[in-house]
């Protein structure tokens, strides 16, 4: 990207040129009727088995707003992927423009006739992380036979349409063919991050009253063999479980139950390659993926069909600029809303090919990723400011030896970018051409909803940017008003939203309107974050407003950890607080009362353990604070914004509220020593 004033950057003259949205018109249109402009697309872009008769509804209930986007439509997300993938060049254009603001045609959309899927295309390829094993890649109609043949074998074991079937599987085909074939007969899919733990395997199991599991006898991580298959015969524990379909994937021992336990490719090496795809409402339930929420609770988040294919596909060609013959790598684990959405979906919706790799970034060699991008070529990458941070400590010589001249447009999600580190990213890997697209949005939005668009921009480092077309964001201080330019406050989402918008909680109605819709009155969606904006509209995210730690991209929930601590006997009560990291962006930090008996560095270890088991490795919190009390409020309150400003030692404030002020001195003796 090119410099231009003030700090703002904006897309070269060439990506200009080709990009599929360039001209900053297309802002002014979609907001003058943004529900119109939805419809349109949704025509033009989606293959409907039977149209909808309206666009968007809000109907208010005693558990919240019931939103519903393209209500009558009958469509299947798969169909769309394979029999009805319509050409790139079909697609929705607005070209021809400049950063000035000339007159400009109408936005059209080129009806076009939706095209049989291009066979021989490879739709997925896989990398495994022992770079002397075999790449596997899967033509369209190759993955369309392996979806099909897995959505008969379901079908076969007993699933049928509206059943919740959990997927616990690390990164390899059989999760995207996985869930792939659940979309395909109509049934849920709940997918569980493989590295979670099997206490928040059955946790979530539970929480959907799920029957069925898929898993694998193990995975590959950092050259050890995880027993992906004892972890989930421990998860399903108290659940409703009562079949799982295993993978195989590392060949390690195994427990196996023949009543219970199926071989993957034993159930689909005799099933035909042919399952029509079910025809769904567009309002029928998607998937189900749990969220840490605005209160640090579990939250399993619903999304249905239709708002959220049409999204899905949009985002994909608008900010990552898809062409046809783009090979898309989003690093995001499928676990994740990031994989379900920019590592499976889009891409495949796009007709392009994705990339799926099951290694850590930096394993064997720290060339690890620009290795596979040489290989494969991959033009668009998609990752998280960690794994930017990580090869920036690296330093640039990480990609020195490869070619990774394919890219041609770079993504960043998960966490806010710092703004040294994104002019690192500019400078090292984008060469100071390639557009950068910060993207914001939450596993409730189930995609992008605030960016920079690459071939309009302006791009402003560390910011994320503008309101995607067609999404009314912004920042409201504490009495609902529109906050002036430069001033923080909450970040809101007006109506009529985004068609990828929540629809609920799993289960949970009354929590569903108090997370989402009770600061600012029935109409006005909550994102629990902090944000500012400029005198250009964009939009810094500035932080949280709720106790949810983002760990690499991963928003995990205080109370859970909080919990894990509270599980040793030695411990009576803790608090855990979020602080910056390098490389992760945020990791835990511990405060525990301690109750004296037992040695603490013993104590330690054990609760650094339980945390592990309880929530995976990735919880593992920076340091553990054995304390002898927190400090509290006189109505019980623990205060962690007191044990953060300790830490960083900054000035307290007014703490007469403490009804044990006396704890203050001892916590900050023991921070200053142990730091």
């Amino acid at each position: 990207m090119n410099k231009k004033w003030n700090g703002l950057y904006y897309p070269t003259k060439d990506f200009q040129k080709q990009a599929n949205l360039n001209n900053k018109k297309i802002y002014k249109q979609a907001s003058k009727d943004p529900i119109a402009f939805w419809s349109d697309l949704a025509k033009k872009e989606l293959f409907w088995q039977e149209p909808f008769t309206e666009t968007f509804s809000n109907k208010q209930t005693n558990f919240g707003p019931e939103i519903k986007w393209f209500s009558g439509g009958k469509l299947n997300l798969t169909e769309n992927i394979f029999e009805h993938n319509i050409s790139q060049s079909n697609s929705l254009s607005l070209r021809g423009g400049s950063q000035a603001d000339e007159a400009i045609p109408t936005v059209e959309i080129a009806s076009g006739s939706a095209l049989a899927m291009t066979k021989s295309k490879v739709a997925l390829i896989w990398e495994p992380e022992n770079p002397d094993e075999q790449t596997k890649k899967y033509t369209y109609e190759e993955l369309l036979s392996e979806v099909n043949k897995f959505a008969n074998a379901l079908k076969n074991l007993g699933v049928k349409k509206g059943d919740t079937v959990g997927i616990y599987l690390p990164i390899i085909p059989e999760i995207a063919i996985s869930m792939l074939a659940c979309a395909r007969i109509g049934v849920v899919h709940l997918v569980v991050f493989s590295a979670f733990s099997p206490d928040a395997l059955r946790i979530r199991l539970q929480t959907v009253k799920a029957k069925y599991l898929i898993t694998a006898d193990g995975y590959y991580r950092r050259g050890k063999t995880i027993n992906l298959k004892q972890n989930a015969d421990l998860g399903i524990e108290n659940t409703n479980i009562e079949k799982v379909i295993v993978v195989k994937r590392a060949g390690n021992d195994i427990i196996w139950e023949n009543s219970k336990n199926f071989w993957f490719d034993e159930l689909t090496k005799n099933e035909s390659n042919i399952c029509p795809p079910e025809k769904m409402n567009s309002e029928d339930l998607l998937f189900v993926l749990p969220e840490s929420g605005t209160t640090g609770q579990f939250l399993p988040i619903i999304h249905t069909t239709g708002g959220y294919t049409l999204q899905a596909k949009v985002t994909g060609k608008w900010v990552f600029d898809i062409k046809d013959g783009d090979v898309f790598w989003s690093t995001a684990d499928p676990g994740w809303i990031t994989g379900h959405t920019y590592s499976i979906y889009s891409p495949l919706l796009n007709g392009i090919t994705t990339l799926l790799f099951e290694g850590a970034p930096d394993f064997p060699t720290t060339d690890r990723w620009a290795k596979i991008i040489e290989k494969n070529k991959v033009t668009i990458l998609y990752t998280a400011p960690t794994a930017i941070r990580m090869f920036k400590q690296y330093g640039a010589e990480s990609f020195k030896n490869c070619d990774i001249s394919s890219l041609r447009v770079l993504g960043s999600v998960g966490e806010i970018i710092d703004a040294p580190t994104w002019l690192w990213h500019n400078k090292e890997i984008g060469k100071n051409k390639l557009p950068i697209v910060d993207t914001y949005w939450q596993t409730e939005t189930g995609a992008i909803i605030i960016t920079s668009l690459p071939g309009i921009g302006p791009t402003k480092p560390a910011c994320a940017g503008l309101s995607l077309p067609g999404v009314n964001m912004n920042i409201f201080d504490e009495n609902g008003k529109p906050c002036k330019n430069g001033v923080e406050g909450n970040l809101v989402m007006l109506p009529p939203y985004c068609p990828a918008i929540v629809r609920g909680i799993f289960g949970a109605p009354e929590k569903y309107k108090n997370v989402y819709w009770n600061l600012y009155g029935k109409d006005v969606y909550i994102t629990s974050d902090r944000a500012i904006k400029d005198k250009h509209g964009i939009i810094k995210i500035t932080g949280r407003a709720d106790d949810v730690i983002k760990i690499a991209g991963r928003r995990i929930t205080t109370s859970e950890l909080e919990s894990a601590v509270n599980n040793h006997p030695e411990i009576s009560e803790s608090a855990v607080i979020g602080i910056p990291d390098e490389i992760k962006g945020s990791t835990p930090l511990v405060f525990a009362t301690y109750r004296g008996v037992k040695n603490k560095d013993e104590v330690t270890k054990e609760i650094e353990q339980e945390i592990k088991k309880s929530m995976g490795p990735i919880a593992t919190p920076k340091k553990i604070y054995l304390v002898h009390e927190l400090p509290k409020t006189r109505s019980g309150k623990i205060m962690r914004t007191l044990l953060k400003k300790l830490y960083f030692n900054e000035n307290l404030g007014d703490i007469s509220t403490l009804s044990n002020p006396e704890t203050i001195e001892a916590i900050k003796k023991q921070i200053t020593t142990n730091l």
